[in-house]
């Protein structure tokens, strides 16, 4: 009865248009296209290092200023690995009459903590330079670096596990900051491992994960174990090391964890982090497929695509790429980052993969297939 409910929930959502609900704006603010004194606006750029989502977040994000008319349409040419920094070599020749992504003010901590601080300092130096109107702060380390009063650039913080918990935020109503603004889905990894659970009914949950704040972070682990005492299934926890320089270790670390807790558990909730990434998929749905465990994604579908077996679909993260569209006109037209509200939720959409699903021995319900957006039938071969 729970798997129905739960699954009738996803259904009527598919059925209702997108609405982002939540925290109203405080105030009423254009998303026209205009420019900034005669000029283009000059945006900026700044990450923790290399990770898949934020190249996608970042094209569907440009994608989604073309649908604004801030950017003429244009076809984003299909990118190798997970990089921003050539993906921002080529945006600076995109036709726009009012945004300018400047060339040389793409930043990169290459995942070093070493490197990090001196990268921010030179951030937020050229950030009081005033010669950046707007800074995308992408991901947890960067979101961190630069939700401070060191300077007062308007800065969106975008693809975060969780802003709050990671402390880039006040509230979701408030990021603390004028010139801060961080999207937030507050229930996002609470629907996901529900519908995880209702679907399985699990009693012992794997979860590999970094044990340090932003790896907790980055995990969702507050929900997950709020969500353990509420239903009363197990978690089987194995620690991975994530925001480190050496991808081939924090690979090398999430696929031993998997080894170890494949024959320990019922399901494995594949947390975002490092060691998850292009190279290191094919082995984990090996490995988690071998022992017939099925695996859900908190990242989204595009890794349902290459093998686990469920998440929520993103469609291809185009809704919060619109999102940050919207959020970024609204401040060149005048907003401040604190008065637009943070609060944005997916449409909660099903993505499946039918072959991963016959291996491990899933019989997917009708219900499940009804409310699935994204509906894959084979694993790609590695």
């Amino acid at each position: 009865m729970r798997l129905i409910k739960s699954l009738c929930v996803l259904w009527l959502c598919m059925l209702v248009p997108l609405a982002f609900a939540g925290v109203p704006d405080k105030g009423v603010f254009s998303t026209a296209p205009l420019l900034n004194e005669g000029q283009r606006w000059r945006v900026g750029y700044f990450e923790g290092g290399e990770y898949t989502d934020y190249q996608k977040v970042l094209i569907e994000t440009v994608k989604g200023l073309m649908k604004l008319g801030w950017i003429e349409k244009t076809e984003i040419p299909e990118q190798q690995g997970e990089q921003t920094a050539q993906l921002w070599q080529w945006l600076k020749q995109l036709p726009s009459d009012y945004i300018e992504f400047v060339p040389d003010a793409h930043y990169s901590a290459q995942w070093n903590e070493d490197v990090l601080e001196s990268v921010t300092d030179k951030v937020i130096k050229r950030l009081n330079q005033h010669d950046l109107d707007l800074m995308i702060a992408m991901g947890t380390w960067a979101g961190k670096a630069l939700s401070n009063n060191r300077h007062h650039t308007p800065t969106m913080v975008l693809s975060t596990s969780d802003p709050l918990t990671a402390g880039i935020i006040k509230s979701i109503a408030d990021s603390g900051y004028d010139h801060i603004h961080a999207t937030v889905d507050p229930n996002r990894y609470d629907r996901q491992v529900r519908v995880f659970h209702d679907i399985f009914d699990f009693n012992n949950l794997g979860v590999a994960y970094e044990d340090s704040v932003n790896g907790r972070s980055y995990a969702a682990m507050d929900v997950i174990e709020k969500l353990s005492a509420e239903r009363g299934f197990n978690i089987v926890r194995c620690h991975t090391v994530s925001d480190v320089t050496d991808m081939a270790e924090a690979e090398a670390s999430v696929e031993q964890c998997f080894r170890e807790l494949a024959p320990k558990v019922d399901a494995i909730y594949v947390t975002v982090q490092g060691g998850v990434n292009e190279q290191s998929i094919g082995t984990l749905v090996k490995i988690a497929n071998d022992n017939g465990i099925p695996t859900f994604s908190q990242s989204g579908s595009d890794e349902v695509r290459k093998g686990f077996l469920l998440s929520l679909s993103q469609a291809g993260f185009r809704y919060v790429g619109e999102f940050h569209a919207q959020t970024f006109a609204k401040v060149f037209n005048g907003a401040q980052p604190n008065q637009l509200t943070q609060f944005f939720e997916e449409p909660p959409r099903m993505a499946v993969n039918l072959k991963t699903a016959e291996v491990v021995g899933f019989n997917p319900p009708l219900l499940l297939l009804g409310a699935a957006d994204e509906v894959y039938r084979d694993i790609p071969s590695q």
